[in-house]
């Protein structure tokens, strides 16, 4: 894991509630953290929690309803259009879905090149420059130069992942949201992603944003977790303490169900019982209450408050909160 270093993101109070014909979905629901310099923070959560909706307003991919997200010291959601394209340079996205957010009309060497000729990195003109650069990004994620000519459909999702990665890297940014980068891959081809992933970070001193649903993966790569539930943070740790000691009962049954490599020993899952918590204009209360075999009136009447409960764990339990459990 990475050393201790300068912070580099500081996300606070975020908030992106989207109109819907009853009201205001609450994706992402008052978040805040922040993430040293050649770091990992994972997050994790179930489908529909608001994970890649926030890695986007961080972005500005969409735009907030409130909060404030600053980058090394400036104010991201304060910038016009000029600003942010500049900005764009140190802070990238690498998607889910390597297939669908290539473009089938582009080669390899087109995509992984776009970002370049957009911000004016190097003149049109400029080919040798182009080609230098194209070449060292492809080397850097282990690209074949054969392939320069080749169109996403002929590639595998290993291969595809490698030229959004490429394409994320071509502009040497400092920062990258990770939107669940192996989700869509086999399990071997995941295996080699997420090493060159955690090699590029070494090399490069990058910082990641790595959202996933996968608490293998994120054990792997991250130095502290972020645990969503509808839209809201519920327990922030770090990975170790995270996983030898979950607070939350949410995080609790997460990580029961987990799979255990041995068949003869039994799994102790927590079954997670009851309806779920519209987060269209979602009442006062624990959302998590419904579903929470620990729940109390109080739970279900009051807003959770996040709390450090021990040092660098944070936690919105009411009752872990109290002691009673």
């Amino acid at each position: 894991m990475a050393e201790q270093n300068r912070e580099i993101l500081k996300v606070e109070h975020l908030k992106k509630y989207f109109p819907v014909p009853n009201g205001m979905l609450h994706a992402v629901d008052d978040i805040s953290f922040t993430i040293n310099e050649g770091e990992t923070l994972g997050i994790v959560g179930e489908s529909g929690c608001g994970k890649s909706t926030m890695g986007r307003v961080i972005l500005r991919l969409h735009e907030p309803t409130d909060g404030k997200v600053t980058f090394e010291g400036q104010d991201v959601l304060a910038m016009n259009s000029k600003q942010m394209k500049i900005l764009r340079r140190d802070m990238q996205i690498i998607f889910q879905d390597p297939f669908a957010s290539l473009n089938p009309r582009m080669t390899v060497s087109e995509a992984i090149v776009a970002p370049l000729l957009v911000q004016k990195i190097y003149d049109r003109k400029d080919k040798a420059g182009i080609e230098k650069r194209l070449r060292e990004v492809m080397d850097m994620v282990g690209l074949a130069n054969r392939l320069i000519n080749t169109y996403p459909h002929e590639l595998d999702g290993g291969r595809r992942q490698r030229i959004g990665i490429a394409r994320a890297l071509a502009l040497e940014p400092k920062f990258i949201v990770c939107d669940e980068p192996v989700s869509a891959l086999d399990v071997s081809i995941q295996a080699q992603i997420l090493n060159l992933m955690q090699d590029l970070q070494e090399s490069l001193g990058l910082t990641y944003l790595f959202i996933t649903h996968d608490l293998s993966v994120v054990k792997h790569i991250s130095d502290d977790i972020l645990v969503m539930y509808l839209g809201q943070m519920v327990e922030k740790a770090p990975s170790y303490k995270l996983f030898k000691k979950p607070m939350h009962p949410y995080t609790q049954a997460l990580l029961s169900a987990i799979p255990i490599p041995d068949p003869d020993l039994p799994m102790e899952r927590i079954a997670m019982k009851g309806e779920l918590t519209s987060p269209i204009n979602p009442e006062k209360g624990c959302r998590f209450a419904k579903r929470c075999p620990f729940a109390t009136d109080a739970c279900r009447q009051q807003d959770m408050v996040l709390t450090e409960e021990e040092p660098g764990h944070f936690i919105t339990c009411l009752r872990v909160q109290k002691g009673e459990i």
